[in-house]
């Protein structure tokens, strides 16, 4: 025993010694495992989304439904911050609502809702049901013929001009309902997300996702795993505008690195004149105006998705095509008064543009006052006439007024006439008929200006699709023959071209006269063929050749390939720009300058920098096909702000202005994946932690007793005695 303990105390200091510096080489097979460790653990790490991609499929092609403010309320919808979950149910007949609102074992659910269910009786039951999660909706196609705007029956009501004080029997559509298909569901708040889905083969994966795992059997729920959707929308904005204002503006004062909630919509208006004006003085208060004027925005229920096809784009392209008819007329600059081509952004949330512009030119911030404008004739919804008909709006409370009344009537006179030989005839809509929504509202609201809204509509909207995603260019009747190549495409002449020139020769023809013309107006011509680029480039495809051609290089990155005509936030936005530049290309000239003169024109003598503006734009291909040949286009077309007044006052409350805020958020995305029973995920949990807690005891002894459990067996000959 006495020998025993020796050698044991003896023992250990040698055993130290051997674990220590002088231990003895570990096998191979020990370095091998460790090395296959290692690969294996970098291989995850590489790969390790890998497991991801294996459980869920994304939806790449979505549009959400995001949240709008104003000073009052705010409308639209948004998730929770993590996201919402719910299991798959199809909706194709109201009968299918059933299972979702009551009889479904499985809430919450996620609805995929056929685009001809998308409607406010539809919405309100499942707005009114804690069963649902989310909701995706696709497109209907055809287009739903009953009609579909989630616009408000009267557009922008309390912004015009009609109100308590002026006009009260004309106030809130008393006299003429305009959009009478007006669901509102566009100024509803939602409490769960709502997405707009773009790509009919993602529709028909969640589809066939469905039949596969969801569909019930013989009336009972369908067994586990079931496939489900998670959508992402979280808006940190949220109550009003006043609210969010004030959050963004305190952030923005006491915070290093503020946090802000929300935006203004704000954007640029563009305008240019026949005869160009110092921009940045003061136009003589003797000089008369003609303003000719339309909005380019639109608006639909999902974020971006605005086609605004008769909406807004008949409008602006008519005016465009009237301004490059106007400015080829060989005595423009002999004319008594001057022509200023006005396109107001952000129209569709209570005038945003020209209830700047207005305030801008009462301030004394703009180059024109209110005193300048001689008359004022603006473009509104064109496209689908009957039987050739135009209506002439005009304000019936401001022709009480004599002198106004006069002065209106000759506006009317010399439209009528200009009409004389042309595939339009124009009508009066009646004394007692209110102006319809429309930007010169905003300057009735400042001045008694004679003027006239023309429009294809006498008292309802032609257009059953107003602020929707169905304003496309097939509701205008568009139509192309089968089998053209883009390029043909775009030059392709359509019946909707040649009829929107014809109005746009009319209305160039009369703003010729109303500017004091006194040649013949035959050779005043709008080119069909210039409207049927213009309407393939804002309906279509903006990234078309002629679009290249005419703008900067630095910014063919905004030519999508589907046009939209949302404001949004960012300023300008794609619409802006593409309208600037195809002003300038359609009334600018071409300017022997080089680059550096054309980016540079104040280094160049007699460049009027204050007059005109200067553009080095693309140019098309030269025939070889590899490269463009810029050039330098000189015109009278600017921009100004469309921010509304409120947000320069400060006053977010504002019942004067509009207080249109967009929330901000971090994320938009949509997937789907099998979800297994709450009982199985219950189960894989507790076993999960049950593993997890067996692993770290294991590696806790282990640990301890390595020394033990992994020593290198001593050589026989070595034992101590």
């Amino acid at each position: 025993m006495a020998v025993e303990v020796a050698g044991r105390s003896s023992g250990g200091p040698a055993m130290a010694a051997a674990a220590g510096g002088c231990r003895a080489p570990l096998p191979a097979w020990w370095g091998m495992l460790r090395g296959l460790l290692l690969a294996v653990l970098a291989a995850g790490s590489c790969q390790g989304n890998s497991v991801e991609r294996k459980i869920y499929i994304p939806l790449n092609k979505t549009a959400p439904c995001v949240r709008l403010l104003n000073a009052t309320h705010q409308i639209g919808c948004q998730s929770s911050i993590s996201g919402d979950t719910g299991v798959i149910h199809v909706v194709e007949k109201e009968e299918d609502l059933n299972w979702v609102l009551a009889d479904g074992p499985h809430p919450p659910y996620m609805v995929l809702l056929d685009g001809s269910l998308f409607n406010r009786r539809v919405m309100q039951q499942l707005k009114g049901t804690s069963r649902v999660s989310g909701l995706a909706v696709t497109i209907a196609k055809p287009s739903p013929p009953q009609g579909f705007s989630p616009g408000l029956k009267c557009p922008n009501d309390g912004f015009g001009v009609y109100s308590k004080d002026y006009g009260p029997q004309f106030a809130h559509c008393n006299k003429t309902v305009w959009n009478p298909v007006g669901s509102g569901l566009s100024y509803e708040d939602f409490h769960f997300p709502i997405f707009l889905l773009e790509d009919a083969n993602e529709t028909q994966v969640i589809k066939q996702c469905y039949q596969d795992h969801n569909v019930p059997r013989d009336g009972s729920g369908p067994e586990y795993p079931l496939c489900a959707m998670q959508l992402f929308s979280h808006m940190h904005a949220v109550t009003s505008t006043v609210t969010c204002m004030r959050r963004s503006s305190l952030q923005s004062t006491f915070s290093i690195n503020p946090e802000v909630v929300c935006d203004p919509l704000l954007d640029y208006n563009v305008w240019s004149t026949l005869q160009p004006i110092n921009s940045s003085g003061k136009v003589d208060p003797e000089k008369e105006v003609v303003i000719v004027a339309t909005r380019i925005d639109s608006h639909s229920f999902f974020w971006n998705i605005a086609p605004g096809a008769e909406s807004a784009v008949s409008s602006f392209v008519t005016h465009l095509a009237a301004a490059e008819a106007l400015h080829k007329a060989s005595d423009v600059h002999l004319l008594q008064r001057n022509i200023m081509f006005t396109f107001f952004q952000g129209e569709t949330f209570d005038y945003i543009g020209s209830s700047r512009m207005v305030y801008d030119m009462e301030k004394d911030k703009f180059p024109l006052r209110l005193d300048n404008i001689h008359s004022f004739v603006e473009l509104n919804q064109v496209a689908l006439r009957n039987d050739s008909v135009l209506w002439m709006h005009t304000d019936p409370v401001s022709r009480m007024n004599e002198s106004v009344d006069v002065q209106v009537r000759n506006l009317l006179d010399i439209l009528e006439n200009s009409s004389l030989g042309a595939n339009v005839t124009l009508q009066e809509a009646g004394f007692s008929q209110p102006l319809p929504p429309s930007s010169f509202q905003r300057f009735l609201r400042a001045r008694h200006i004679p003027g006239v809204v023309l429009t294809d509509h006498r008292t309802t909207f032609q257009n059953r699709y107003y602020q929707s995603m169905y304003d496309t260019p097939e509701n205008i009747r568009m139509q192309y023959p089968e089998g053209l190549s883009p390029e043909e495409t775009l030059e392709y002449v359509t019946d909707t071209a040649k009829s929107l020139a014809e109005v746009a020769t009319v209305v160039a023809r009369a703003l010729y006269r109303l500017a004091g013309g006194a040649n013949t107006t035959s050779a005043i011509q709008a080119d069909p063929k210039t409207v049927s680029r213009m309407l393939y480039g804002f309906l279509i495809k903006m990234n078309n050749s002629w679009f290249q051609s005419i703008i900067k290089p630095d910014l063919k990155g905004i030519l999508g390939d589907v046009p939209q005509h949302y404001v949004a936030v960012s300023s300008p936005v794609n619409t802006t720009y593409l309208v600037q530049y195809v002003l300038a290309n359609l009334t600018g000239t071409i300017v022997n300058f080089t680059k550096d003169e054309c980016l540079n024109p104040e280094k160049s003598p007699n460049s009027e920098t204050d007059m005109y503006d200067y553009a080095w734009v693309q140019g098309s291909l030269d025939p070889n096909l590899t490269s463009r040949v810029p050039y330098c286009v000189r015109s009278t077309v600017h921009l100004s702000k469309a921010l509304s007044p409120a947000f320069e006052l400060r006053q977010w409350g504002s019942t004067e202005y509009s207080t249109w805020t967009e929330s901000r958020w971090k994320e938009i995305r949509a997937r789907i994946f099998l979800v297994a029973s709450r009982e199985l995920e219950i189960i894989t949990l507790v076993v999960g932690i049950a593993i997890l807690v067996f692993s770290l005891l294991a590696t806790y002894f282990i640990n301890a007793k390595a020394d033990v459990l992994f020593s290198i067996p001593r050589d026989p000959g070595a034992v101590a005695y």
